[in-house]
């Protein structure tokens, strides 16, 4: 249990923080951006949630992104501690099977629709919209996810009074995934009546100037 006696602690007004294992951090650095943007992703799903009031998600795909929330908080608590050999306390870890859950959600949500024949334009009706906000959110985490461990690597540190803890690679494969299903669930929720869709396909340029000039057009 956490306890959040108050908010606000002043320790963090000249331009550092303290990561999961008490070590001090700028906030300018790769880990704190990448959690910090991890958080962010998990606000922009509960504005999905909030903006749903069951005409768009059916009860199955709200419960799995009640979980998803969660975890995320899993995944920022893992891109805030530095891999060490031996923690004083068990780490919170993003685990495989998380993962593999995303992916099963990924083939049960997604197999019955129907087959893309062109990329979709980020709209819809507002939860579609805020779903395709979602996954954005999500990859722009993942990259700065990325460059954090590409600034610290996957080594498990032996000192981290010399030596600073690498990234949980398993951490931004959770991202990658993530991503994806909000894809799928975007388009759930744009299908959400049935036959009638919400979605709006991409017409390439030359497409769209066919059809803006119309059969008679001499331009």
């Amino acid at each position: 249990m956490v306890t959040l006696s108050r908010i606000y602690t002043r320790t963090g007004d000249h331009g550092t923080t303290r990561l999961v294992d008490n070590s001090v951090a700028a906030k300018s650095d790769p880990r704190v951006e990448a959690y910090g943007l991890t958080d962010a992703a998990n606000a922009a799903i509960g504005l999905a949630l909030a903006l749903d009031h069951g005409e768009y998600l059916a009860a199955p795909v709200r419960q799995a992104l009640g979980v998803i929330q969660n975890e995320l908080f899993d995944v920022g608590a893992d891109l805030a501690n530095p891999l060490v050999a031996e923690p004083k306390w068990e780490p919170l870890r993003t685990v495989q099977t998380s993962v593999e859950r995303l992916e099963h959600w990924c083939d049960e949500f997604g197999d019955p629709l129907p087959t893309l024949r062109s990329f979709i334009l980020p709209g819809g009706n507002p939860v579609g919209a805020q779903l395709h906000v979602c996954r954005t959110a999500v990859r722009t985490a993942e990259r700065a996810a990325w460059r954090a461990l590409e600034t610290y690597g996957t080594d498990v540190s032996e000192d981290p009074e010399t030596t600073p803890g690498g990234v949980n690679e398993l951490a931004i494969t959770y991202l990658n995934r993530l991503s994806d299903l909000l894809f799928i669930l975007s388009r759930v929720a744009n299908r959400a009546e049935g036959d009638s869709s919400d979605e709006v396909l991409w017409l390439p340029g030359g497409e769209r100037n066919a059809e803006h000039r119309g059969p008679h057009s001499n331009s």
